[in-house]
């Protein structure tokens, strides 16, 4: 297996392909579960109302699509830096323009780039995964307003069973290029205890952890770890 190292390779362009051929309604409801069919919903981000939110890691924009639709913000944007999911996301979700801007951009160059902009930051098993939050945090830290939120899911525990990393060390787990290739790219599963630690370094207060069980048996499932955290006024 080979490591694709090269910014022109695409590691999530098969990503939700299928799903965009048959499925292109704004969703109905929005879910932190690796699962996506149970547990809390979009109220772990408080009232929306008049906030301006950022979905890191967007891939097709789905959650982002519900908060702009159902929830009255004045503007989401969801960033994502996959050509194929910015394509996607475009092609399922333009028309919730303005409220929704739909922004290709790895997340940490975009929040270097919009300090103090937005009130709420969230990632459904984006960004936040798939990104070294020893950048990425601290990137969070300066574009969220003083007071503002941060909320992500990501696994509480390897897809294999194995146990999440006790400090912060990034693995390397199956992909594909845009051929259909076989090669790795870098994921973040750390333990609950490392999450608290590296948000409090990078300027996080406020900060809790719950875990939501797996509703699904079998292979490839796992719990979810659902994280809060606050910018330090």
């Amino acid at each position: 297996m080979v490591r694709v190292t090269t910014i022109s390779s695409d590691l999530w362009h098969h990503f939700g392909r299928t799903r965009a051929e048959h499925d292109r309604a704004v969703p109905e409801t929005f879910r932190w579960i690796w699962s996506q069919d149970s547990g809390p919903g979009p109220e772990v981000l408080g009232d929306l109302s008049g906030r301006v939110v950022g979905d890191l890691g967007a891939g097709a924009a789905r959650h982002a699509a519900h908060l702009a639709a159902y929830h009255e913000p004045a503007r989401v944007v969801a960033v994502d830096a996959s050509p194929a999911q910015y394509e996607m996301a475009t092609g399922l979700f333009g028309h919730l323009a303005p409220r929704l801007r739909i922004v290709r951009s790895d997340a940490v160059s975009h929040l270097h780039a919009t300090a103090d902009s937005y009130d709420v930051l969230y990632s459904v098993f984006g960004a936040l995964d798939f990104t070294d939050p020893r950048e990425l945090l601290p990137a969070a830290v300066s574009a969220l307003k003083p007071g503002g939120r941060l909320v992500f899911s990501t696994l509480a525990h390897y897809l294999s069973g194995a146990l999440a990393q006790p400090d912060v060390v990034g693995t390397d787990v199956p992909a594909k290029t845009s051929e259909g290739e076989a090669t790795t790219m870098r994921r973040w599963v750390l333990q609950e205890h490392v999450w608290v630690k590296i948000l409090d370094e990078a300027g996080f207060t406020g900060i809790s952890v719950d875990v939501l069980p797996s509703t699904v048996a079998g292979p490839r499932t796992a719990d979810t770890l659902l994280v809060t955290a606050v910018r330090r006024p």
